[in-house]
């Protein structure tokens, strides 16, 4: 893969990169149309990383659907593909982790234990060996985002991290590779998650900046749908993940919740 990525390069070409975890949906391609559109080459990356699920979470039962992957990669014009196996990424024996402290502990990462430190860890190891000039992620993993932004910032890692929009459902339901896992009942419940945002960002269109207000309206709305149970709802610095009490600049608005067994994410961004 990097002997390849490095070929491209040396023709002067400009690599955009697109890590997913297979399982494609419309969401994953806005990511390789955009990455299609900046750059002159794109890769991109299928592998379920182990070391991002905890004991116990969907590690075994994670959708997998890599030659339909492959299909909808090639139709969509990649020409680098990178699907390599456990032990090719984890050898025996290794020891090593990337962990960005102060973040990784945050929003999901206060929820599922190791999580990010699993991800940064795999994303480090992709980001050396594709070698790519801009690696594109969803904002629906905004919390990603941010960690990933700030392990490129510190280790100074020669790649323009850029971040999409989320991609959703005509519902609002926005994208995501474990809706596979609902059934028609749940898939409905789940809407509970964008309309509790939809209810901050229309208080915070209304004036409203004290986030224990605004925390406020998404939990009721939240709270209308007792089959899906509450993870969290935060109102966090976008960049630093930390809470804040008043919105005064840019302001990210997070929810997590399990819709039966299924926990689901999504994210709003309050902008002045």
């Amino acid at each position: 893969m990097r002997a390849a990525s490095r070929g491209a390069r040396y023709e002067g070409a400009r690599l955009g990169f697109v890590p997913t975890m297979g399982a494609l949906h419309e969401g994953h391609l806005s990511l390789v149309r955009a990455a299609r559109d900046e750059n002159d080459v794109v890769a991109a990356s299928i592998f379920v990383n182990p070391t991002q699920f905890a004991p116990g979470e969907d590690f075994a039962k994670y959708p997998r659907s890599f030659e339909r992957d492959c299909g909808m990669l090639e139709k969509e014009g990649v020409r680098l593909l990178f699907a390599p196996s456990a032990e090719e990424m984890y050898p025996g024996g290794a020891v090593t982790w990337v962990d960005v402290e102060g973040l990784s502990d945050r929003l999901c990462g206060r929820s599922r234990p190791g999580h990010f430190r699993g991800v940064s860890t795999v994303v480090a190891k992709l980001f050396h060996t594709v070698e790519p000039d801009v690696a594109f992620f969803g904002q629906k993993d905004a919390a990603q985002v941010a960690i990933i932004r700030r392990m490129v910032q510190d280790l100074r890692m020669a790649v323009k991290i850029v971040a999409c929009p989320i991609v959703r459902e005509r519902d609002g339901l926005a994208m995501s590779s474990r809706n596979a896992y609902l059934d028609a009942s749940q898939r409905k419940q789940a809407l509970i998650l964008y309309r509790s945002l939809c209810a901050v960002g229309d208080a915070f269109e209304r004036g409203e900046r004290r986030v224990e207000v605004l925390r406020g309206a998404g939990k009721r709305i939240f709270s209308e749908e007792p089959g899906v149970r509450l993870d969290y709802l935060e109102i966090v610095h976008p960049d630093t993940l930390t809470p804040v009490e008043v919105v005064t600049g840019a302001a990210l608005t997070a929810v997590a919740g399990f819709v039966g067994s299924t926990r689901l994410i999504d994210n709003v961004l309050l902008d002045e």
